[in-house]
């Protein structure tokens, strides 16, 4: 079983959320980690397709927002070229390839901040893909950084997407390379 994990990431906290799924996943299955601006745009041995980005606005981050960041902050942005809506456009039809999806958003109710996981899935339920799950990951709003606990429950949640999606008689301890 291969996955393919991609995300957007503003500061770095969607990159480290990724990073952690990735290696939750890597412990059942084989996992290519990729940003969007470097990401295929096909799904080729691909049997769980998981996208990720932070949530800005109430939703993944469109053009006109990408600039507020940069006017907060003198920090590097991690992603500075194709954003991951025209990435998810320029996706191929599912047929109903397993997918799941993630954002990072502030520490507060999602009635008031939004979920970018929420957009991420109505795309890729449009473009045929089939819809596993979907996570928010917390960033403390006064600080920015991702809240204690938060990489850990990212890294169970790629372990549990892999497990549900391993055939039953699948053994269940971490893939040996040989």
């Amino acid at each position: 079983m291969g996955a393919l994990v991609v995300y957007e990431s503003v500061f770095g906290n969607t990159r480290q959320v990724a990073g952690a799924i990735a290696a939750g996943l890597a412990e059942h299955c084989r996992v290519r980690l990729e940003e969007v601006e470097h990401a295929p745009c096909t799904c080729e041995g691909v049997d769980l397709l998981v996208v990720g980005g932070p949530t800005h606005v109430h939703v993944t981050e469109p053009p006109r927002t990408r600039m507020a960041p940069t006017e907060q902050s003198e920090d590097e942005l991690v992603s500075t070229g194709e954003q991951l809506q025209d990435w998810m456009l320029a996706l191929p039809d599912g047929n109903g390839l397993p997918t799941a999806a993630f954002d990072t958003r502030i520490h507060r109710p999602e009635w008031l901040t939004g979920s970018a996981a929420h957009g991420i899935i109505r795309r890729l339920r449009r473009k045929g893909y089939a819809t596993l799950d979907q996570e928010s990951f917390l960033v403390d709003e006064e600080d920015g950084v991702l809240d204690r606990g938060e990489l850990d429950r990212a890294r169970a949640w790629g372990r549990e997407l892999a497990v549900a999606l391993l055939p039953h008689d699948a053994p269940a301890g971490p893939i040996r390379v040989t």
